[in-house]
């Protein structure tokens, strides 16, 4: 059976955990002295396993964004966007005329 992980700041819920039926593992990691009082200052010592999985994941997500631009960088070619070379913005301002002009040919408005 797993446990829930709640971290409070002021009364409030900053973040909520639930492990019910997922494989967790208990591990052992070593941070600074400062870093641990800040962490339980803000979440308590209960919630200093919430807050630092919400963190890692959280910056997981960020370096995998970062990686996944990276391997995209160069794929856009503008020769295979004509209709954005004088920018994006003026395309999508046409975009809505055009799409206006037809509106009002239809309804009559």
């Amino acid at each position: 059976m797993g446990w829930r992980g709640v971290a409070f700041v002021k009364g409030h819920s900053l973040l909520t955990y639930q492990w019910a039926y997922m494989n967790v593992k208990r591990t052992h990691i070593v941070i600074p002295y400062q870093l641990a009082v800040e962490i339980d200052t803000l979440v308590g010592k209960r919630g200093r396993s919430a807050f630092l999985t919400q963190a890692a994941e959280k910056e997981l997500m960020r370096l995998r964004q970062i990686k996944a631009l990276e391997s995209a960088a160069g794929s856009w070619k503008d020769k295979d966007h004509p209709e954005l070379k004088e920018g994006a913005a003026k395309w999508a301002k046409k975009l809505r005329q055009e799409y206006d002009a037809r509106f009002e040919k239809l309804t009559g408005r």
